[in-house]
């Protein structure tokens, strides 16, 4: 009787375990609820198809999309009413939501004028396929617009220089002007945003010389500092603007000046004497 008593005990602990256990990932099995975020449900607009900056946005151009993913962009738009009649900012692909900050402010219109920051201006130039990049000029790149002239100050020695760094193009495309003959021909034309003293003096450069232009990496946007350079320097002269030189000034001529004059030396009686001639 002794000797079964222990495993009787045992028997017993074991089985108060196991069962305690079992109560306990019951419990827990029925507490235990999933964390995973609801999904969100809600209409949003994106493109019917790829639309151009500056489009005046009507109900053709847009459709509603069900959404019922995670969070929702900031600024979605979830009616059309809400879009119709307003500009764009930007460029947008076919299905890419459309944003409050892609959009111009109601009663603002459409076209090149509602992306132009207060203070700006928008400045249209014409180009060739040359001078404008072989039409890698396209809008939001950078240039550098760099003038070549008659220099006055090097007796009406061609030079050329950057005189403007870093500007944004807003647009690029053909227009419609008459040539000699009065007939209407296609001129590729550039437009930059600019301020108004920029303006300018891109106008008055594109009526004194010639302008190119220069692509630049859009991430690039430190000034470098050029002297120009000048026809003679592609011959292995200097580079930018010679020296001035230094006029006289009106109070004080300049001296007159002297005659070349022969000294020599003639001794007479042990005595050193000097005769000019």
């Amino acid at each position: 009787m002794r000797r079964t008593r222990p495993w009787l005990m045992l028997a017993v602990a074991l089985a108060s375990g196991g069962l305690a256990a079992l109560l306990a990932m019951r419990y827990l099995q029925q507490k235990a609820t999933p964390l995973a975020a609801q999904p969100v449900k809600a209409n949003m607009l994106v493109a019917a198809r790829p639309l151009a900056v500056g489009t005046i946005l009507s109900e053709e151009h847009v459709r509603t999309l069900a959404w019922t993913g995670g969070p929702l962009p900031i600024g979605y738009i979830g009616s059309p009413q809400e879009v119709v009649g307003r500009g764009l900012m930007g460029n947008l692909q076919e299905n890419e939501p459309l944003l409050e900050s892609k959009l111009a402010p109601k009663g603002t219109g459409g076209g090149l004028p509602i992306i132009i920051s207060e203070g700006k201006r928008g400045l249209t130039m014409r180009v060739n396929e040359v001078s404008g990049v072989s039409g890698f000029v396209t809008p939001n790149t950078r240039v550098d617009v760099l003038l070549t002239m008659e220099d006055r100050s090097t007796a009406g020695e061609p030079a050329t220089r950057i005189i403007m760094q870093d500007m944004r193009v807003l647009a690029a495309g053909q227009s419609l002007q008459p040539d000699k003959e009065g007939k209407p021909q296609s001129v590729p034309v550039v437009t930059f945003l600019v301020t108004p003293e920029q303006a300018e003096t891109l106008a008055l450069a594109s009526q004194q010389g010639s302008i190119q232009l220069a692509l630049r990496n859009q991430l690039d946007t430190l000034e470098v500092k050029t002297n120009g350079t000048r026809r003679s320097a592609l011959m292995g002269g200097p580079i930018g603007r010679p020296p001035a030189r230094r006029a006289a000034s009106r109070g004080t001529p300049a001296p007159a000046p002297q005659p070349s004059q022969q000294v020599v030396e003639v001794y007479r009686g042990g005595v050193r004497t000097l005769m000019k001639f």
